[in-house]
């Protein structure tokens, strides 16, 4: 290793007749690393290797911890940094330590704003998704993820920001790179087939991550980028609604014994058409959370956390509802109604979806069926679980049911009763009514015109209830 020769004068005679600075001087090939200090600008010097590059830097004393320090200036430029310029800059920081600013403190800010600038978007893609996953307590007292969806929102940051922009610095992204990356996976270019949804994912899970990064804590971009961009197209809406021949064909074919999919994820396919519940919000449901089965009043009970509102949902069981549990709890130990074949846990969230529309492998190069779909294998057009809560709903408008009481049916905020509007703030603030007796008669209808379609006898319970509506 080259060793350094300090050129500067020591004491106070050898001061006066110290080294000037000069750009000549700056530029002199050396044997080996040099120091010289400017007798003309006491704190600066230049720092000159055999490379031939010189580096002017400022020595200072930092008043906090009464160290010596030294500030990077810049390199040595005769045209764009000369000499004169490195002077200039060093009266500069030496007046602002004359008026009682702490350099040293500045420079430690710099460096730490200048590491977090200094990040690319994946490294605070998984920054992000570490914060959203880390559990903190919740209302209801229990800890969970600080953002439960998390899950999906780092799908989303990893399929379609990561591989486009993860590269880049985030505080380099613009708007006009979100809005490219928006057009194209709107056009099919990136993130698998055109999608104006999947463009619209993006878009709030980035706008997500760089207000996020924005925050004080982070400060990682000065604003987020993703501002004032073009809207998107609308979406279609999903009108997917079975008729009766499909109801039929579909209630059936699901109890077929050649079936190739767990009977349990089948009752749960039934259960959500009967039900009106979204899919995370049965498959979940556990023995405890089922009341007066044997009763006039049976309900499932959903806790909040299951709730895509984040409320609890009283859901009244029909009399077919009620079949349905009990066969899915049949000769099983289990603590869930629709628990999973490998274990004590519920069902997947995936696992309905999964058996409507079968699965895949890759053989040869090419995609093949890997196991058909309940749809294909009943020769039904393709449809989701969500279709059946609106399938239900249908049946339920279709009887001539109020659609505020549907709506309470389906965790919907109905903001109309006949041709009256409701105040927001009622629904929200003051009424707190389940509407039970309503949400029981719209079940019980639809029971009722299930057993109709599917040619099952209609129970007395399902008749005398419809009578309600």
């Amino acid at each position: 290793m080259d060793a350094t020769t300090t050129i500067e004068p020591a004491g106070k005679r050898g001061r006066n007749g110290g080294v000037v600075l000069t750009d000549r001087l700056c530029e002199k090939r050396v044997a080996k690393r040099v120091k010289i200090y400017d007798r003309k600008c006491p704190g600066l010097y230049v720092s000159v290797i055999p490379a031939g590059v010189a580096t002017f830097f400022f020595k200072f004393t930092d008043r906090a911890t009464g160290k010596q320090r030294s500030k990077w200036l810049g390199l040595h430029n005769p045209a764009t940094f000369p000499v004169e310029q490195a002077r200039t800059e060093v009266y500069a920081l030496r007046m602002r330590i004359g008026n009682g600013e702490n350099i040293a403190e500045s420079l430690r800010q710099q460096k730490a704003q200048k590491a977090k600038q200094g990040k690319t978007v994946s490294e605070i893609i998984d920054e992000r998704i570490d914060w959203m996953k880390t559990p903190v307590k919740k209302p209801d007292g229990e800890m969970r993820p600080r953002i439960e969806s998390w899950e999906s929102v780092a799908s989303h940051l990893r399929r379609f920001i990561g591989p486009r922009l993860g590269k880049k610095l985030a505080c380099e992204v613009t708007k006009q790179d979100i809005a490219a990356l928006s057009k194209d996976i709107v056009a099919g270019r990136h993130g698998g087939k055109p999608s104006v949804s999947n463009a619209r994912h993006m878009r709030r899970a980035a706008s997500g991550l760089f207000n996020w990064a924005a925050e004080p804590e982070q400060d990682y971009v000065t604003a987020s980028p993703c501002i004032n961009l073009g809207k998107l197209d609308p979406e279609h809406p999903r009108t997917r609604v079975l008729s009766e021949d499909e109801i039929k064909t579909f209630w059936h074919g699901l109890d077929r014994d050649d079936m190739p999919w767990d009977r349990r994820t089948r009752l749960a396919l039934k259960f959500e058409l009967v039900t009106m519940l979204r899919s995370n919000e049965l498959l979940g449901a556990h023995r405890n959370e089922l009341f007066d089965l044997d009763g006039e009043h049976p309900r499932l009970d959903v806790p909040l956390k299951r709730v895509k509102k984040r409320r609890v949902i009283q859901q009244p069981l029909s009399s077919l509802a009620v079949e349905i549990v009990r066969d899915a709890l049949k000769g099983s130990n289990k603590d869930f109604v629709f628990a999973s074949p490998l274990d004590n846990t519920p069902l997947n969230r995936r696992a309905m979806g999964t058996a409507l529309r079968g699965t895949k492998q890759r053989k040869d190069g090419k995609m093949v069926t890997k196991t058909p779909g309940i749809c294909a294998l009943l020769g039904m057009k393709p449809f989701t679980p969500h279709d059946l809560r609106r399938t239900a709903a249908t049946l339920a408008g279709d009887l001539g049911f109020d659609d505020a009481w549907i709506a309470k049916c389906l965790d919907h905020a109905a903001s109309k009763k006949g041709d009256v509007i409701v105040p927001t703030v009622t629904g929200k603030v003051y009424n707190h009514s389940k509407r039970m007796k309503e949400k029981r008669a719209v079940l019980d209808g639809v029971a009722a015109e299930l057993r109709r379609i599917i040619a099952e006898p209609v129970t007395q319970a399902d008749t005398g209830l419809r009578l309600v509506a």
